[in-house]
């Protein structure tokens, strides 16, 4: 499906930038985003397809010497694409201010970009997500020198050469259990030099610097003894500083981005920040990626929907169009609900990052924010798999066939589920949050006092019963023994992300672009309705093509 612009035909995140960006900042997002849905919506969707089929990065080992030059190559549509993108200060506006404007952006505004780009691109976007995360960690924690070094070739709009960035954590023998890495990093003058392997180092060959965590020779053992190094992959005369690639990865989905096997043999690195608070800030940094994740499946997300819907409107099937069935209403209205509602709780949470990040935000709120972040991380995820799923199943056979865009999205997606933590680590998160914090009862008061200014929902009565339900499940969960909690933790994470979007839904349901789609979530999410009850997504539809 060809669609001229991917901002412009999105009411509900119109929608929510009006209501998060004062109106001179609004203006200039609408006008950039147009120009960049459009761009996302025909030409850098063309050049995903191409890389994704027959232009994916290379490893050119060897030049013709027989030395170790360690080159990816990218095909040249990925590389303008790359060019387009960053030019957009979807990364740089962050950190300086946007010309038109006179200040810095924020990350509404660069998730909206990156909610964009995804619908096309989501392999790309982990790039972006990772000069995201080293222009973070750069800004909040490297000292004068390092900052000045990078930051400002990291957050390049086409003004200096760009540094793509990357964050370098996973070793074979540690994966998620980060504190059992073994890179070295030895003394070197003021700097250091680091020796050993990253297993699965995305953005290899193509970023500019990478933060990796390493261990110096006289540091802790476990987590606390890594320290955070901003490493340049080439020196200023141009080689390869110390890094090698073995080989790039032969991956199932996100073609686009080379992850690869790096080894670090002499690199020269500079510290970041206190060396004993290493793995702290790129956990921090990884808060960050969380969302990036999020956005990626919500990008997927929409892609699918839309392309169901676009199928379902042009194909015949026993005499009448696809989209005249009530199976298939009901099919794309459930979609559309959880899409819409998803979307809004999203940027709910990500307006309230900005806050966190700008350090306007109370203790409280950092902590709910974190909690939040990990469960829409984990919703998100697995419901761009199944929007996927469902974009193929209306397509039918076509949708299995490679033609189409929908088996690349579902082979996209199936990463989501994967990169910044799995569905257990993230479970482990709700255990941590709950146990030394207390998060439990944080959560649940914010969301009592929302609720609390919906008085004429009509939903409010469903909701604030399943909050009051969660609340007691919670006060046992909290009392549990650890084993019986990391039992628990997922189904519980589950519910606590639907009690977050009802909430969510009962707020917005007044906006002309929900009406009856609140109902539909709500109904949809807690099985409520009853054989024989009226078909409220095929009124929706009717509704929507009046």
């Amino acid at each position: 499906m060809k669609r001229q612009n991917f901002y412009s035909h999105d009411e509900s995140l119109q929608d929510i930038l009006k209501t998060k960006l004062d109106t001179k900042f609004q203006a200039y997002a609408e006008k950039e985003l147009i120009k960049f849905g459009q761009l996302v919506a025909n030409e850098i969707d063309e050049r995903a397809r191409h890389t994704d089929r027959v232009g994916e990065p290379n490893l050119i080992k060897y030049d013709k010497f027989g030395d170790d030059q360690s080159l990816v190559w990218v095909n040249e549509g990925y590389k303008k694409t790359v060019r387009e993108t960053y030019e957009t200060g979807i990364v740089g506006y962050l950190h300086k201010d946007i010309p038109e404007l006179g200040h810095k952006g924020n990350y509404v505004y660069s998730f909206a970009q990156g909610y964009v780009l995804s619908q096309a691109e989501p392999g790309f976007y982990c790039p972006v997500t990772l000069t995201m995360a080293t222009s973070f960690l750069l800004e909040h924690y490297a000292n004068k020198e390092v900052r000045e070094k990078f930051l400002p070739h990291v957050a390049a709009t086409g003004d200096l050469e760009l540094y793509e960035g990357a964050t370098f954590l996973t070793e074979r023998q540690g994966g998620s259990d980060v504190g059992a890495n073994v890179v070295k990093a030895i003394a070197d003058g003021e700097h250091y030099r680091l020796f050993g392997e990253k297993y699965f180092a995305s953005n290899a060959g193509m970023a500019g610097v990478a933060m990796v965590l390493a261990r110096k020779e006289d540091a802790l053992s476990g987590s606390k003894g890594l320290t955070l190094f901003a490493v340049p992959w080439r020196t200023q005369e141009g080689t390869l500083n110390g890094v090698k690639i073995r080989r790039l990865k032969d991956k199932l989905g996100v073609r686009a981005v080379p992850s690869g096997e790096v080894e670090f043999d002499g690199a020269l690195a500079y510290v970041v920040g206190d060396p004993t608070n290493g793995l702290k800030y790129m956990l921090e940094a990884l808060n960050l990626s969380r969302i990036c994740n999020t956005v990626a499946s919500l990008g997927i997300m929409r892609r699918a929907y839309n392309e169901a819907f676009a199928y379902a409107e042009k194909r015949t099937a026993f005499g009448s169009r696809l989209n005249r069935f009530p199976m298939v209403q009901d099919s794309l209205g459930r979609l559309r609900a959880k899409l819409e509602i998803e979307l809004y709780a999203t940027f709910d949470l990500i307006d309230l990052y900005d806050r966190v990040v700008s350090g306007a935000a109370s203790k409280e709120e950092i902590l709910l924010n974190r909690l939040c972040i990990a469960l829409m991380k984990k919703e998100t995820a697995e419901q761009a798999i199944h929007f996927a799923h469902e974009a193929i199943e209306m397509h039918g056979g076509n949708g299995y066939i490679e033609d189409f865009v929908t088996p690349r999205l579902l082979r996209d997606a199936q990463v989501l589920t994967v990169w910044e933590g799995t569905a257990n680590i993230l479970a482990l998160e709700l255990v941590r949050l709950v146990n030394k914090f207390e998060i439990h009862k944080i959560f649940v008061k914010h969301l009592e006092n929302r609720l609390a200014q919906c008085e004429n929902s009509k939903l409010l009565a469903i909701v604030a019963s399943k909050l009051a339900e969660l609340k007691e499940e919670l006060k046992t969960f909290a009392g549990l023994d650890e084993d019986l909690q990391t039992f628990e933790a997922k189904g519980l994470a589950k519910k606590m992300a639907r009690v977050y979007e009802s909430v969510i839904a009962v707020e917005i349901e007044c906006k002309p672009q929900i009406g009856l789609l609140s109902t539909i979530f709500i109904e949809e999410t807690w099985s409520l309705r009853k054989v024989g009850d009226p078909m409220k997504t095929c009124e929706w539809f009717r509704e929507e093509h009046s």
